[in-house]
């Protein structure tokens, strides 16, 4: 009778690693690039896994953190070398693009040469932003919300900015109206993660926008959940630990800008049902207004950037709902202060730093980060567009984005706040 009741004991406990197993390994968690030798991303000896001794005891791991750390890196090859089928690849991307989406069609592509930035001006530059970054983040007396908690308290759906690509070792949060389409596109190049007649994209630009921005189309921690269950957080803190993490970001006041010109300007029928309507009623006193939106550009009914800015300072607004991605805070998209950023981007500097980027990545023989908008919205045009906005507006306005320019090292915009 004992003797059978160890047998299914041992039944029941091999099945339980069997099953661990199978979670880890499926969907292809830690392959063969789980480990990303960059300058900047803390590499470690080949099998060894920081905190766990060579040849230690199952049961000596403190925690499930490290059990699962051990168990991804037991049974794994490591492999850093770029494979030889996509070694192979020529650089992609020298072919100008059919372009077919409305906002890209207006915009156009800059395909003129740009100067790199020396890599040591660089590595300093980097260096540079992530002290600001941390430092204001260790700063008791700058506050803002969501600041002070940790990782584990962040609601799962609050993670769906974090892009995972496992075959490299990369992390992206994406930030709307800041190159995110092309990083989208970057990333489903190197991930594979979408096919073109059963062939991986091979070039940034030949995917089509639609694709770029289904979510179906990425690996994202939120989705982490419904893959992995309770182990979730668990492995995205070995990713978060392993993996390069980067984004890019932008003057918080000239992104704003951007998002209405793309939004607002352009006929988008989501947007204008979702958004114009909403506005168009409570701070420009319209009523019975066409359903669709080409009916109402045609009737001269557009949203006006002070409707804009309106809405954004109305309380009323984030009591409906959250503030839409294309202009919610980038330190509620990315939280910057719980996740140890290796590399920070901006658009202003968006050629050098992808550049630069793709180079400490390992992948600048593999592609080319697609070309600038000719007609990017740029810093000069604060000016023209406040004009009308009065300053009370402003003042709110930087409140709700001071976080953006003090973690990013963005200078307080005095010309815009000051009589």
């Amino acid at each position: 009778m004992t003797k059978a009741r160890l047998l299914r004991l041992s039944v029941v406990l091999v099945s339980i690693f069997m099953i661990l197993l199978i979670i880890v390994y499926w969907d292809n968690v830690g392959t063969a690039h789980f480990y990303l030798h960059t300058s900047f991303s803390r590499p470690h000896s080949p099998g060894a896994i920081p905190g766990i001794a060579a040849g230690e005891d199952w049961e000596a791991l403190p925690d499930v953190d490290e059990f699962l750390a051990k168990l991804l890196s037991s049974g794994l090859k490591q492999n850093t070398s770029i494979p030889r089928k996509t070694e192979q690849l020529l650089i992609q991307g020298s072919s100008k693009p059919v372009v077919s989406n409305l906002e890209e069609n207006v915009r156009g592509y800059d395909w003129s040469t740009h100067n790199d930035r020396n890599s040591l001006d660089q590595e300093k530059l980097q260096i540079e932003r992530q002290r600001t970054l941390r430092e204001f983040c260790a700063n008791s007396s700058f506050t803002f919300p969501t600041k002070e908690r940790s990782f584990d308290d962040i609601p799962n759906y609050e993670l769906n900015h974090l892009i995972v690509d496992d075959r490299h070792g990369i992390i992206y949060c994406y930030v709307p109206k800041v190159a995110c389409t092309n990083w989208k596109r970057v990333m489903i190049v190197l991930s594979e993660s979408l096919l073109d007649q059963g062939v991986p994209y091979r070039n940034p630009l030949d995917i089509p926008r639609e694709h770029v921005h289904n979510t179906s189309t990425h690996l994202t921690f939120n989705k982490f959940w419904r893959r992995y269950g309770k182990f979730s957080r668990h492995l995205m803190k070995i990713k978060l630990k392993k993996y390069t993490k980067f984004l890019f970001v932008r003057d918080p006041f000239v992104r704003l800008i951007s998002a209405f010109r793309s939004k607002f300007e352009l006929e988008n029928e989501e947007f204008y049902r979702r958004f114009a309507i909403p506005m168009l009623k409570l701070y420009s006193n319209h009523t019975n207004l066409p359903t669709s939106v080409s009916e109402a550009f045609g009737a001269g009914l557009k949203v006006s950037f002070s409707d804009f800015i309106q809405y954004l300072l109305d309380p009323r607004t984030e009591k409906m709902a959250p503030f839409n991605e294309h202009w919610r805070q980038v330190y509620r998209l990315c939280h910057p202060c719980q996740i140890d950023y290796d590399f920070i981007g901006k658009l202003e500097t968006l050629d050098e730093d992808a550049a630069y980027l793709l180079q400490l990545l390992k992948v600048d023989r593999l592609l080319r980060f697609p070309p600038s908008y000719r007609n990017r919205t740029a810093s000069s045009w604060e000016d023209n567009w406040f004009a009308k906005i009065p300053q009370a507006w402003r003042q709110q306005l930087y409140k709700l984005y001071e976080a953006d320019f003090v973690l990013f090292g963005y200078p307080k915009p005095e010309n815009l706040l000051k009589d």
